[in-house]
C-alpha cells in the first residue's frame, strides 16, 4: 500500500514557474492532460493510498477540485503525474523525458513535502499540542513557506489534494485521523484563506470541523436544518425584490442566495458569545455586477429598500483584506425584522473571492499563450514574477500572524528569517537583519567577495543597511577584488549571517597563508643560492625533509616554527667517520686518559672522537649518559634509561663505551617534547611564543587533532635538560594545556 502523497516541504529549490508546463506543452494543454490520464490510468488502477482511497478516484478528484478554482488543464495534468510518480522506480528520469523537466521538478517537489508532512504528523500524533509540539507545527509550516514560494504549482496541488482526502473519509464515513484533520483546519484552511481561495478555504474548515468536534457539528446542521425551508423561502423573496430593484435603476446584476458554511457560524457563535438566533448573517446574499461604480449604487438601492445595520458595514474596496479580497458587506432588515447579510462585488472581484490566486495563476498561463491581451514573452515573465512576489508578501503575513501566546503583538514565530528577491524574482532566505553583503554571499561566494554596492527595490543603498521581507535586492560589484576586513567588525553593521562571516574569513585566512608561503619560498631559495644549490628541485628538498610538499615547507619556514639550519645540514656532506672496529682497536690500546671530544662529550681514552647524539632519546646536559660504538658513524651518544640502549648494550656489551660531559660552551642540543591540550584556535602559536620567551629555539614541530584532543610534538634546542622542567610546568599552564612532557 502506497503512502498517499495526498498526506505527506521539499528543500531549498530553484524556483519553478506555474506556467512552464504550458510552455513546454506548447500550447496543447488539453492534449497534455489526455495523455497525463491516459499514463497514470494503469499505474494507479487497483492501488489504494494509506487513507484507504482509491489512487486513481484520488487523482481524479484532485484533478476535478483544480478546475473548480480555475486552474488550467496542464496544472491538473500535473496532479496525475505526481501520483503515477508514486509507482514508478525513477519517477523524475521518467517524467522528464515524457513531459519536461518542469513536471519532473513538481513531482520531485511535492513528493519530498507529502514526506515531511506526514513525518511530522507522526511524531505529533493524536495528542494535544503542548510546546515541543506546537513547536514542530511552526516547523512544519515554515517548510511549507519554502516549498510554496518557490514553486507556486505546489500551492494548489497540496490544498486539492487534502481536500479530497478529506472528502473520502466523509464519503466513506470512515473515522478522519484526529492528526490530519488538526492539520487542515491549522495549517492549510488558514493557507487557503490567506491566498484568497475561498472555495477549498471553507470546505476544509466544514470537513475538519466535522472530525474534530462532531457533537459540535451536529448540532449547527441540526440549527439550519430545523428552519431552512422557511429561510430558503424568506431569502428567495428578498432575491427576486433587490433583483427587480437593482434592475429599475438600470444596474446589470446577478442575485444570488449565499450559503453559510457551519464551522463560520459555530466560530461567530462561540467568539461573540451567541445564540443561533442572533447570528446575523445565516440569511445572506450575493450580488455581483459588472464595475466598481455599479457596486456602490447597488449597496444604495438595498439601503432604500430595507433599515441598515451601520456597525456591521464594512467596505473592503476601499481598503482590501490582506489576501486581496474586495467586496462590500452590509446587514439589512426585512419587513419582519429579520437579518439578512448582503456582499456586492465585481465578476472580477467574485473570481478572486471564489479562487483567490488560482484564478490569477490561471489568466497568466493563458497569458503565456498568447490570450488575456498578453502578448510579449517579457510582459509574461514580468507578470509571473510579481504573482510570486505577491504570494509570498501573502504567506509572510500569514506567518506573522502565528503569534505566540503571550507574546507582544506583531511578533511573528518567524522573526528570526527575512526573505527577499533577486531581480528574476527568485527568493533568497536570509535571517533577520542581514544586509546585501548577506545576500551577495548567499548567491555566490565571488561575488560577495566583489560586492561593492546594492540597489534595493531600485534605490542605492548602503551595504551595512538590513533589508526586510519582500524587497527586491541588486548587487553591485567590481570586476575583481575581496572583501573589506571592516566587514568582520560587528559594530559597523555589515554582516549578520555566520556563513558569511566563515566566508570572509576564509578568504583573509587563505591571503594570510599565500604571504606566509611566499615569505617561506623567499628565505629556502636564499638559502639555496647562498650554498650554491639552486639546481635542487624543491618538492624533493621537502620530502627529505619529512613534508608532504615545498608549499608545507614553505608555511613553516615563513612562520619562523622551522629552522633553516636543518636544511643547511642537509645539504653540507658530513665527514667520513672512523671505522667502528678501528675506534674499539684505540680504545683498547690506550690508556684512561679523558680527551674531549666534539658536542661537548668526554669519550674516556679516545682523542678527537667523532660522537653523535642518538635521535631515539636526544640527550641533554645533565642527563646520564653512555656512548655506544656503532659502526661507521663513530659513537651513538644516548641516555642511560633509554631502552634502545640498554637493549644494545646486552648484545654486544664491548662496543659501550665510557662517555661524560664536558664544558658545553655554546653547544645546544634537540629534546623532544610531547604537548597534548584540547583543540582551540590559536594553540599553536601560544606554545611557541612561550618557548621563544624562554630562548628555546623550536626547530621541528608535529601536530594532529583527533575528537577535540591536540598532539604536539615539539623539537626544541636546549644546553641544559634541568631548565627544560620549568618551561614545560609554565607550557602546562597555557589555557586547555593538559600535559607538556620530555619525550
Amino acid at each position: 500500500m502506497k503512502t498517499a502523497l495526498a498526506e505527506s516541504a521539499p528543500n531549498a529549490a530553484p524556483i519553478v514557474l506555474l506556467a512552464a508546463g504550458a510552455a513546454e506543452g506548447s500550447g496543447r494543454d488539453d492534449d497534455v492532460l489526455a495523455r497525463a490520464r491516459a499514463f497514470a490510468a494503469p499505474l494507479l488502477a487497483g492501488e489504494r493510498f494509506d487513507t484507504g482511497e482509491d489512487a486513481l478516484a484520488h487523482a481524479d478528484g484532485v484533478a476535478a477540485i483544480l478546475q473548480a478554482v480555475g486552474a488550467a488543464p496542464s496544472m491538473r495534468a500535473a496532479a496525475y503525474l505526481v501520483y503515477a510518480g508514486d509507482f514508478l522506480t525513477r519517477p523524475e528520469e521518467v517524467i522528464a523525458k515524457a513531459y519536461g523537466e518542469s513536471y519532473a521538478s513538481l513531482v520531485t517537489h511535492t513528493r519530498k513535502l507529502v514526506q515531511a508532512q506526514r513525518t511530522a504528523r507522526e511524531a505529533l500524533g493524536d495528542a494535544l499540542l503542548d510546546a515541543a509540539q506546537q513547536a514542530a507545527q511552526v516547523e512544519r509550516v515554515r517548510k511549507m513557506l519554502l516549498a510554496f514560494s518557490r514553486d507556486l504549482r505546489v500551492v494548489l496541488l497540496r490544498l486539492a489534494s487534502r481536500l479530497q482526502t478529506l472528502r473520502h473519509y466523509a464519503a466513506s464515513r470512515q473515522p478522519c485521523p484526529q492528526a490530519l484533520a488538526r492539520e487542515s483546519m491549522q495549517v492549510f484552511a488558514p493557507l487557503a484563506n490567506r491566498l484568497g481561495i475561498w472555495q477549498i478555504k471553507w470546505e476544509l474548515e466544514d470537513l475538519a470541523f466535522r472530525f474534530q468536534q462532531p457533537e459540535d457539528y451536529k448540532r449547527v446542521a441540526r440549527l439550519l436544518d430545523e428552519k431552512r425551508v422557511e429561510r430558503e423561502q424568506g431569502v428567495e423573496a428578498v432575491r427576486d425584490r433587490l433583483a427587480a430593484a437593482l434592475t429599475g435603476a438600470g444596474l446589470h446584476a446577478e442575485v444570488q442566495g449565499r450559503p453559510k458554511h457551519l464551522y463560520s457560524i459555530w466560530k461567530k457563535m462561540q467568539g461573540k458569545q451567541l445564540n443561533f438566533e442572533q447570528v446575523l448573517d445565516v440569511r445572506a446574499l450575493r450580488v455581483i455586477v459588472d464595475d466598481v461604480p455599479a457596486c456602490y449604487a447597488a449597496l444604495g438601492r438595498a439601503h432604500e429598500l430595507w433599515r441598515s445595520l451601520p456597525e456591521e458595514f464594512d467596505d473592503y474596496i476601499a481598503r482590501p483584506k490582506a489576501n486581496g479580497y474586495q467586496s462590500l458587506h452590509t446587514v439589512v432588515f426585512d419587513e419582519q425584522g429579520r437579518s439578512l447579510e448582503i456582499q456586492i462585488r465585481t465578476r472580477a472581484m467574485h473570481d478572486h473571492a471564489e479562487s483567490g490566486i488560482a484564478a490569477h495563476w490561471a489568466y497568466k498561463e493563458a497569458g503565456a499563450r498568447g490570450y488575456a491581451g498578453v502578448a510579449a514573452a517579457g510582459d509574461f515573465e514580468e507578470q509571473v514574477a510579481q504573482a510570486r512576489k505577491a504570494v509570498l508578501r501573502q504567506l509572510l503575513a500569514w506567518e506573522r500572524e502565528l503569534v505566540e501566546p503571550g507574546a507582544a503583538a506583531g511578533q511573528g514565530l518567524f522573526d528570526d528569517r527575512i526573505y527577499v528577491f533577486t531581480p528574476q524574482a527568485a527568493i533568497i532566505e536570509l535571517p533577520a537583519g542581514a544586509t546585501a553583503v548577506d545576500f551577495a554571499y548567499s548567491l555566490h561566494t565571488d561575488l560577495g567577495h566583489r560586492c561593492r554596492g546594492a540597489r534595493v527595490d531600485g534605490a542605492m543603498v548602503t551595504l551595512s543597511t538590513p533589508l526586510q521581507s519582500g524587497q527586491t535586492v541588486e548587487i553591485v560589484s567590481a570586476k575583481e577584488g575581496g572583501p573589506s576586513l571592516d566587514w568582520l567588525n560587528a559594530e559597523l553593521g555589515y554582516l549578520r549571517s555566520s556563513r558569511a562571516k566563515a566566508k570572509v574569513r576564509a578568504w583573509f585566512n587563505a591571503l594570510a597563508q599565500a604571504q606566509t608561503v611566499a615569505r617561506g619560498r623567499e628565505a629556502v631559495e636564499k638559502l639555496l643560492q647562498r650554498e650554491g644549490r639552486t639546481s635542487v628541485k624543491l618538492d624533493e628538498l621537502a620530502e627529505r625533509l619529512g613534508f608532504r610538499d615545498a608549499e608545507a615547507l614553505f608555511e613553516v619556514v615563513g612562520k619562523d616554527e622551522f629552522s633553516l639550519r636543518h636544511i643547511e645540514a642537509l645539504l653540507r656532506p658530513a665527514e667520513p667517520p672512523p671505522d667502528a672496529d678501528e675506534l674499539l682497536a684505540q680504545r683498547l690500546s690506550r690508556g684512561a686518559t679523558a680527551a674531549p671530544a666534539r658536542g661537548g662529550v668526554l669519550v674516556v681514552g679516545v682523542e678527537s672522537l667523532l660522537t653523535s647524539m642518538a635521535r631515539c632519546c636526544k640527550p641533554a646536559p645533565p642527563d646520564a649518559i653512555g656512548g655506544y660504538v656503532t659502526r661507521g658513524k663513530g659513537v651513538a651518544i644516548h641516555r642511560r634509561d633509554c631502552a634502545n640502549f640498554r637493549q644494545m648494550a646486552g648484545r654486544a656489551p664491548e662496543r659501550v663505551i665510557a662517555v661524560a660531559w664536558g664544558r658545553a660552551g655554546d653547544a645546544v642540543y634537540p629534546v623532544d617534547v610531547i604537548v597534548e591540550a584540547a583543540d582551540r584556535q590559536g594553540l599553536l602559536r601560544d606554545i611557541s611564543e612561550l618557548f621563544a620567551k624562554e630562548k628555546m629555539n623550536v626547530v621541528g614541530v608535529q601536530s594532529q587533532s583527533l575528537r577535540g584532543t591536540a598532539s604536539m610534538a615539539f623539537t626544541v634546542e636546549v644546553n641544559d635538560s634541568a631548565r627544560l622542567q620549568s618551561v614545560l610546568a609554565a607550557v602546562c599552564r597555557i589555557d586547555g594545556v593538559r600535559s607538556a612532557r620530555r619525550r
